[in-house]
């Protein structure tokens, strides 16, 4: 099983995710994820611009989903926008 932190970018086939699940919870098969897309209807903080190679990505914030950790290939970090992720999940679940 590949180790993946918080705020790392994996890819999922073809799709850049970035990892929100918390660091502090103990190893599981699945990992909670949000997909990365070029073509995603963005809402000001709800769905910031992520930087990864070389393109801006947006955070699809509301496709937040789970995904089997072993069919994810780590790619990269999103931790210089950590900020923006976490008000992101914020806005998601508590809508402000």
């Amino acid at each position: 099983m590949e180790r993946l932190s918080r705020f790392d970018i994996a890819e999922y086939g073809s799709v850049a995710m970035v990892v929100v699940e918390s660091d502090l919870l103990p190893p599981d098969p699945a990992i909670v994820v949000i997909p990365l897309l070029s073509d995603y209807p963005a809402i000001r903080s709800l769905n910031p611009e992520i930087r990864h190679g070389g393109s801006r990505l947006v955070l699809a914030t509301r496709l937040i989903a789970a995904v089997r950790r072993s069919s994810l290939r780590r790619v990269g970090s999103a931790a210089d926008q950590a900020d923006e992720v976490t008000r992101a999940v914020d806005i998601l679940m508590g809508g402000v």
